[in-house]
């Protein structure tokens, strides 16, 4: 009768309680499935987002890369010299206007890919730029007078060879009818024009010494495929190196600058892609061989790029060009020795075949006011329109939109013995300035980045809540019915026992009354 007794509850529990008991562990399991979302979801994402973008030969990212599906444009704006003259008779101050834009269409394409076994990718940069006529102010063949850059260059560099040197050299100016100022086209003065100084050096000059072009021009040489070979790591091994410059025509550093830290080129960025998770401490570099170093950008604001894709956007600081006076850490870029380039002022003449040319921003923006105010005709800087600035989506470390923006001014001496300049005071002359933009990414380039950057935390957010919630409502029912069936269980065990103990004496009290009546017989 026990035996029985014990099997009949057990089965009560096992029918009862055992799919309650299956439920708990499934909540369980819901809820610790709803903490490892919480925790563990953006690492999985951005290890997916990590494989897609490293550069892998054949797949989306890596094409992108190859050829960039933006159209970037150049602007040029060119500063007239509206009184030359009275300038080199009388010292007068110098009146610029500033003419433009005069806007390039380019076509960006990398050839000539090599793979590495270290994970890395070499190629040559092609660039090609394309006049546009209708957004321009006016034709390629517009008359501007500018400085005579190679004589200015040659003069400068001649203020302390031998008294002899020089006057030959104006002999040889007056022969060639060379002024300090000439009359070119806007084509001519970008993309080349022959120089008699350049043809006499080509004629004359040693071999080993000759500069690497017959023409001058200041983009002489860029609508072409560039003989630069570059070296970026792809990503694949470590996404931390993700497009990151492992070399520069086979070398790591330069050897212009002081220091081994200012002559790095490894760290850098070509500016079209960087390492991905890009966070507000961080500090960016872009290489690019005109300026003859890296140049720094920092976290400036956020911003919202194209199709509401969010960015931060990076800028230099202002100690970037600043005086070694106001930044001594600047003095690295100064080899020569004081006197350094000013305030504002980058001196690039030592990997610019020696010409004295110093860079700056648009309108000697973030410089001495000093240096624009040294011309008439030149406004004072807008940080909208002169401000160098890249557009960075943080997480994939793509470039949504960017102005790089520079001027080009020469440093020009005054040489007492070469009568064409004897009267050409020191002076900063502005040349031009441009920038260099992309406004924004393709439609399907917006979309893809798009699901990257919003689908993820969305449905981390809706995964965190339907997890959670089932987790716990099912938790809560299961152990609520549990309790209620555990209940059941008991009082059914007490009325069961109750039960057998009135069967137990009625059988008693039956048994005796049969004894009672045997012996009353």
């Amino acid at each position: 009768m026990h035996a029985r007794r014990n099997k009949f509850f057990s089965k009560l529990s096992s029918a009862f309680l055992r799919k309650w008991w299956f439920v708990i562990a499934f909540s369980l399991c819901l809820i610790i499935l709803g903490i490892l979302v919480t925790f563990g979801f953006t690492t999985i994402v951005n290890l997916v987002i990590d494989h897609q973008v490293a550069l892998r030969p054949g797949g989306q990212s890596f094409g992108w890369w190859a050829k960039p599906p933006v159209t970037p444009q150049v602007k040029v704006y060119v500063y007239n010299v509206t009184n030359a003259d009275e300038f080199l008779n009388n010292g007068s101050k110098p009146i610029v206007e500033e003419i433009g834009p005069y806007v390039y269409k380019e076509t960006w394409e990398k050839v000539n890919i090599v793979e590495n076994p270290n994970g890395t990718l070499s190629f040559n940069q092609k660039k090609v730029y394309i006049f546009n006529e209708e957004e321009s102010v006016g034709m390629e063949d517009d008359i501007v007078i500018v400085p005579n850059i190679p004589m200015l260059s040659a003069t400068s560099q001649s203020k302390h060879a031998a008294r002899f040197l020089r006057l030959a050299m104006a002999s040889i100016m007056d022969i060639l009818k060379i002024k300090p100022f000439v009359e070119v086209s806007v084509g001519q003065l970008l993309w080349g024009y022959e120089d008699p100084l350049l043809k006499l050096a080509k004629d004359v000059v040693p071999k080993e010494q000759k500069l690497p072009y017959d023409e001058f021009g200041l983009f002489y040489g860029k609508n072409s495929t560039s003989a630069d070979r570059v070296t970026v790591f792809t990503g694949v091994e470590d996404i931390t190196q993700y497009g990151v410059i492992d070399k520069y025509n086979g070398r790591s550093h330069m050897t212009a600058w002081m220091t081994e830290e200012c002559n790095r080129i490894t760290g850098g960025s070509d500016g079209s892609i960087f390492p991905p998770h890009i966070t507000k401490d961080t500090t960016i570099f872009v290489y690019e061989k005109d300026l003859c170093r890296l140049l720094p950008l920092n976290f400036e604001k956020e911003v919202t790029g194209r199709g509401g894709i969010p960015g931060f956007r990076f800028t230099p600081k202002p100690s970037v060009f600043a005086s070694v006076e106001k930044n001594p850490d600047n003095m690295c870029f100064c080899p020569s020795g004081p006197p350094c380039a000013p305030h504002g002022m980058f001196n690039v003449s030592v990997c610019q075949y020696d010409s004295p040319v110093l860079l700056s921003f648009p309108h000697f923006y973030l410089g001495d006011d000093s240096l624009r105010l040294a011309v008439d005709g030149i406004s004072p800087p807008e940080k909208d329109k002169h401000q160098f600035f890249m557009d960075i989506q943080p997480l994939m470390g793509t470039t949504l939109r960017a102005r790089a923006r520079v001027q080009i001014n020469l440093a020009v001496s005054q040489v007492q013995d070469i009568k064409q300049v004897a009267n050409f005071p020191d002076i900063i002359f502005p040349i031009l300035w441009f920038e260099e933009g992309v406004d924004g990414l393709p439609d399907e380039v917006v979309n893809l980045m798009r699901i990257a950057t919003t689908v993820p935390d969305k449905a981390r957010t809706a995964l965190m809540i339907a997890l959670f919630t089932l987790g716990i409502l099912l938790f809560i029912v299961s152990v609520t019915c549990l309790v209620r069936k555990s209940h059941r269980q008991n009082t059914l065990h007490l009325d069961g026992t109750n039960y057998l103990a009135t069967q137990h004496i009625d059988q008693q009290k039956k048994k005796a009354k049969m004894d009672s009546g045997n012996k009353s017989m």
